[in-house]
């Protein structure tokens, strides 16, 4: 596979054209702006589809994702995300105080809920995932600080941790079209408030450890990932390498005071665990079990969660790609020549962010789906008419029976579909996909 940028032949000749004019007639010209144009060709060798990878999401259930996603939304001059106790004082529903009314205040868990469903429409058939979420369930009613800290798999409630396993035994796209549905059932059922609500801390690394002990396939055979969805910094180590008395490495993320008093629970759990998390992403990687990370929330787009994340992204070997600096959004920038973002781990801060950053992980997920070209976007042309597809080295019209252009690149259907799927490595078939976009 490579793109390139090409010389527009056939916009030269027009220019070449246009200058041959007959007799001393006199023309008024109209000025108009330059216009910089480019061709992409992208070139694909289809020789099927790959093994379906596994997939475990590793999802957050701290208390914080019970936290409203934007706590001054304001409705009629309301704010809806604040009630009064009985003594009349206001306080910011969520987490240990009364549950958030999602239906007026979303919060971190209705809005990743509610990404999540198509994200698993999408993907389903396509992977075979998993669901774990961290800390271990909590089922009493005030739990300990070792409770609340308790690692993926840890402890007398450890087991309950894996939501619904890896299906190892399916691989038909309609059997893991169902299973992905009955695991979005699963993540809709945990509810934003009561006894089985998001509670904890966030024991980012013990979960990373304890997931990879649940992808057991050769990944020669098909790959194997954790997606990591958190909406905070890693902590609640209690052999975490620094401890309160050493402020700077600490980086204490609970309240200082608890980071601080040796007799503290939080004498180390509360220091932020960021050198144990990298390491335990390293150390799956070196297994070449991959980790997609992604944060969701204030804490993870400020502070020191952009370097945390990023780091972690950075091992897991998934961090985010780019060909120019419009394939990473707003804010950030392309390294064209490592062909990464500065910012490797996907950030969203609402449900509609969180939705796109699960699109584009899904797109990524399946690079061996043969009817799918992915283009990045600046490959992608600017009218989807200025593009044109040879297989084969033939030139192929778009249609319901061959080819459309699609929001991230060019969908194969019909009789088009069928000849890439029969592809085999002794038999490949090529896709060139050339467009124009305005630059």
């Amino acid at each position: 596979m490579r793109a390139k940028l090409t010389p527009l032949s056939a916009l030269l000749a027009g220019i070449v054209g246009g200058a041959l004019m007959a007799g001393c007639q006199t023309y008024d010209f109209e000025p108009v702006d330059p216009l910089a144009i480019a061709q992409t060709t992208k070139e694909t060798v289809i020789t099927a589809r790959g093994s379906k990878p596994d997939v475990m999401l590793l999802v957050d259930t701290s208390g914080s994702m019970t936290l409203p996603v934007d706590p001054e939304l304001t409705v009629n001059g309301v704010k809806v995300c604040y009630g009064r106790n009985e003594q009349g004082q206001e306080y910011l529903c969520g987490e240990s105080r009364p549950a958030c009314d999602t239906s007026v205040c979303p919060t971190r868990w209705s809005d990743l809920q509610a990404a999540m469903g198509p994200f698993l429409t999408e993907s389903g058939s396509l992977v075979r995932f998993g669901l774990t979420t961290y800390p271990a369930p909590i089922t009493v009613d005030s739990p300990s600080v070792a409770q609340a800290c308790a690692a993926a798999g840890e402890g007398a409630t450890g087991s309950g941790s894996v939501r619904l396993a890896i299906p190892t035994t399916l691989d038909s796209d309609l059997e893991l079209l169902d299973h992905a549905k009955g695991l979005n059932a699963i993540l809709q059922a945990i509810p934003n408030g009561g006894s089985n609500r998001p509670r904890g801390g966030t024991p980012t690394s013990g979960s990373l450890a304890f997931t990879g002990s649940l992808l057991t396939t050769d990944p020669a055979e098909r790959p194997q990932i954790i997606i990591l969805l958190t909406d905070g910094l890693p902590n609640c180590n209690v052999i975490n390498e620094y401890s309160g008395s050493q402020a700077e490495q600490c980086n204490c993320v609970v309240a200082t005071s608890q980071c601080t008093d040796p007799d503290s629970p939080y004498y180390r759990r509360g220091c932020l665990d960021k050198n144990a998390s990298v390491a335990a992403v390293q150390a799956l990687k070196a297994r070449q079990i991959s980790t997609i990370v992604i944060g969701f929330g204030a804490e993870t787009s400020a502070g020191a969660g952009p370097q945390v994340l990023n780091e972690m992204a950075g091992a897991g070997g998934f961090a985010r790609t780019c060909r120019a600096d419009i394939d990473c959004g707003a804010g950030d920038t392309c390294n064209v020549a490592t062909q990464l973002c500065g910012r490797g781990f996907y950030q969203a801060g609402n449900q509609v962010e969180l939705a796109s950053a699960l699109k584009a992980i899904s797109e990524r997920l399946m690079p061996g789906e043969p009817c799918y070209i992915p283009l990045d976007p600046s490959q992608m042309p600017s009218d989807p008419s200025l593009i044109v597809v040879y297989i084969n080295g033939e030139r192929t019209l778009g249609g319901p029976d061959s080819w459309s252009v699609v929001d991230t690149g060019v969908r194969f259907t019909g009789s088009a579909c069928a000849r890439l799927e029969a592809s085999r490595p002794e038999a490949p078939v090529s896709v060139e996909v050339r467009a124009i976009r305005e630059l």
